[in-house]
């Protein structure tokens, strides 16, 4: 293990995290939010609002990098809105310096794009939505990051990762110096990452909590749903002695791309994969043995066995 892991929480990801899914509609069908998020915003934000803010779907998906790097080195206890007032104060050279660390390759025109389109839309969309649902997702994030900050002490930061992440794994990423753990609600139950020159960001999902608890736990209904289908059955024999690329299962289990990406996403979100990251581009998968004893312990406590 070459990497040092941090693991940071600030409501301004979470900005970020929920601004880029209402504009790029990405992942929409795989999260638990679902469309019906989409279209309770846009009953309630006034139609005006809504086309300043989709201005941004037509923005290279590759900005929220920028934005995220920004926020991360701004410091974890930011608040938004003094977030996007010392970036709106911060001069052009001093974000692009502050940026060059993370992307060596970006440009001076880049950034002074994304910040004089993205801040004010942010502004916009803290106003319309954000600070409507932060008192009630900030106490989720800090409770989870403090707990897996405890871990720490008990867990090498491999273990860790894969634990919260529910089975990711980095492997022989060159130049890799840190991991940085970011909890997320807008995301779940899907992680994100993004890959910087010596560090990447990984946010995991956190679940909340059920208002009623009759009724089975979310992590549960996700194990069941994967397993239910004779497909996902076969993918999980099929990975369970060694880690297959996307490229080899293809090949051995004449399946579309398309359709195997749909299979694996749903076994991820179930924790019952494993998935080895050597590079942004590069991901092979296994099955997550604890997965399994997983299941059985959801199981038995919903039914109280």
């Amino acid at each position: 293990m070459n990497y040092e892991l941090k693991i940071d929480v600030s409501p301004v990801y979470e900005l970020l995290d929920s601004f880029m899914l209402y504009v790029t509609k990405k992942w929409m069908s795989n999260l638990d939010l679902g469309p019906d998020w989409i279209r309770d915003l846009e009953s309630r934000i006034p139609p005006q609002k809504v086309t300043e803010l989709l201005q941004a779907s037509e923005w290279p998906f590759d900005d929220y990098d920028v934005l995220y790097a920004w926020t991360y080195s701004r410091g974890p206890a930011i608040k938004v809105l003094q977030f996007l007032d010392e970036l709106d104060a911060a001069s052009l050279e001093d974000c692009y310096q502050q940026t060059l660390p993370f992307l060596p390759n970006f440009t001076l025109e880049e950034c002074h794009r994304i910040k004089s389109g993205y801040i004010p839309l942010l502004r916009l969309w803290h106003d319309q939505y954000f600070r409507h649902v932060e008192n009630k997702i900030l106490p989720l994030l800090i409770a989870d990051a403090s707990e897996k900050k405890m871990l720490e002490s008990k867990m090498d930061p491999e273990a860790l990762i894969e634990y919260a992440s529910n089975g990711v794994i980095y492997e022989d990423i060159p130049d890799l110096k840190t991991i940085v753990l970011l909890p997320t609600v807008h995301n779940r139950p899907i992680n994100t990452y993004c890959f910087y020159k010596t560090l990447v960001m990984v946010q995991y999902p956190v679940d909340v909590p059920l208002d009623n608890e009759d009724e089975p736990p979310t992590m549960l209904l996700r194990m069941t749903k994967a397993l239910s289908d004779p497909t996902r059955l076969r993918l999980l024999r099929y990975v369970a002695h060694e880690p297959k690329t996307l490229s080899e299962m293809q090949s051995d289990l004449n399946q579309s791309r398309e359709m195997l990406m749909h299979h694996l996403m749903i076994l991820r979100v179930a924790g019952l994969l494993r998935i080895h990251v050597r590079g942004e581009y590069n991901e092979r998968f296994s099955i997550r043995p604890d997965g399994a004893s997983e299941l059985q312990m959801f199981l038995e406590s919903y039914i109280r066995l």
